[in-house]
């Protein structure tokens, strides 16, 4: 594959530098948007409340595929991870909310935790460029 077959886009992740990773990527029909939290830069939006930081995370990772001139019509997979059983419903209504009528293919798991103890949720994404994008 060559250099000129993917594209990376960067954001305001404090992890992305030191961890050594790309917020997007787009390789032939497909972005891929990694692991997304609620933090902007050093930030992190909607301490407590799931519902709102399921929103922050979703709507940043539709601006990372927005680089590549697509919007949530695009998504075709999500994945969402929580730290708590209890948030199901309130993420999944954030879901709705974007994704509703797109109803793409989505994945929810809990897991242990996170990076930072303060974050509830975080997300992934991925797009379908189309034939014409290759």
């Amino acid at each position: 594959m060559t250099s000129e077959a993917v594209r990376r886009v960067q954001s305001e992740s404090p992890w992305e530098e030191s961890f050594g990773f790309a917020r997007a990527v787009a390789v032939g029909d497909r972005v891929l948007v990694g692991g997304t939290t609620s933090f902007k830069g050093s930030v992190l939006y909607g301490e407590g409340d799931p519902y709102e930081q399921a929103k922050v995370a979703f709507t940043a990772a539709l601006e990372a595929i927005a680089e590549f001139g697509l919007g949530p019509e695009s998504v075709v997979r999500t994945r969402m991870y929580l730290s708590h059983s209890r948030d199901v419903d309130e993420v999944g209504r954030a879901h709705q909310e974007l994704f509703g009528s797109v109803r793409p293919v989505a994945t929810l798991l809990v897991v242990e935790g996170f990076v930072d103890p303060r974050i509830l949720v975080e997300v992934e994404l991925e797009a379908f460029r189309g034939a014409e994008s290759t």
